[in-house]
């Protein structure tokens, strides 16, 4: 798949299908539509495009609006990569793109710059200025500039967004479950490894703190998880504890990794680990020794969820 950053730095001599979107998720609505595209593609004979934006339109529009996303850009990319497209165009979407009319994303961008022949739709896509066009504005510019229009149907489109309603809400809530059943795989976190308190430690249960850079990532709720993560090219299982460490009394918000049966030093390295289950919420027990008694409760509730895997 050719990764293209920006449509300037795009050029193409054959005829294009294309989809656009955010694409946030990537999940089984959007691969329903990118497996439609790419069946398209092949028989016409066309280069599967899609296009997609980031920052997020929304956060450029309205900044005071607190959106956090699925996927990092780095994941979402990987994700559209998977599904077989020919090209993804990332466009900075910026004030002055938001500006453009109707018309001038029509024929400057999608005539011009992709050379589309077909372009596969939602049926209540809106584009240009102030979103002020939608399909019908669509099917009329592509009798224009001569390329059709592929509506995709009500039900389709639904798909679409409730999934990605569902599984934001279902993250924020902690039902990893019902995300992958949405999205299709399992949800990730990824980050650097850094040094913390390092009190896992003293009791036995020492954990690799993770920083998550792009602060726009969607975290699930507080609490501890199932987790799973590749180190050389090996599986390892662990339990993840997402939260401020109450009986500790320390109030700044962490990602603590606890490993099974790994001992070397990994600080410093950026590892994904990959969130397969909820074992309980985060709580305030009465000490450190209580703590420590039901993080061995949390480690063999996990050992017995990995035996079923």
């Amino acid at each position: 798949m050719k990764k293209i950053n920006g449509i300037d730095n795009f050029s193409i001599n054959s005829g294009s299908i294309i989809t656009l979107g955010t694409f946030d998720g990537v999940h089984k609505g959007h691969q329903k539509i990118l497996k439609k595209l790419i069946k398209e593609a092949k028989k016409l004979n066309l280069e599967s495009i899609v296009l997609t934006f980031f920052p997020h339109p929304r956060t450029v529009l309205n900044p005071s609006f607190p959106l956090k996303l699925i996927n990092t850009i780095n994941e979402r990319t990987r994700l559209i990569e998977k599904s077989g497209i020919d090209t993804l165009i990332t466009h900075p979407f910026d004030k002055n793109f938001s500006e453009l009319s109707p018309e001038e994303f029509v024929k400057d961008i999608l005539v011009n710059k992709l050379n589309i022949k077909k372009i596969l739709i939602g049926y209540n896509h809106r584009f240009g200025k102030n979103r002020t066009a939608g399909i019908k504005d669509l099917k009329t510019f592509g009798i224009k500039y001569n390329f059709k229009v592929i509506e995709i149907n009500v039900q389709e489109q639904n798909n679409v967004s409730i999934s990605s309603t569902k599984i934001r809400n279902s993250i924020i809530q902690g039902n990893i479950k019902k995300a992958k059943s949405y999205l299709g795989y399992d949800l990730s976190l990824k980050g650097r490894v850094v040094k913390g308190n390092e009190i896992g430690r003293t009791i036995g249960f020492p954990t690799a703190n993770l920083e998550i850079e792009e602060d726009y990532k969607l975290i699930p709720k507080n609490g501890v998880y199932l987790i799973s993560t590749i180190l050389e090219k090996q599986i390892f299982f662990g339990m993840m504890n997402i939260g401020v460490k109450p009986t500790l009394e320390i109030e700044k918000e962490s990602i603590e990794v606890n490993l099974f049966d790994w001992g070397k030093d990994i600080y410093g390295e950026f590892i994904e680990v990959f969130i397969l289950d909820y074992i309980r919420d985060e709580t305030k027990f009465d000490s450190l020794i209580d703590l420590t008694d039901q993080i061995k409760i949390d480690k063999k509730t996990c050992l017995k969820l990995i035996e079923k895997k």
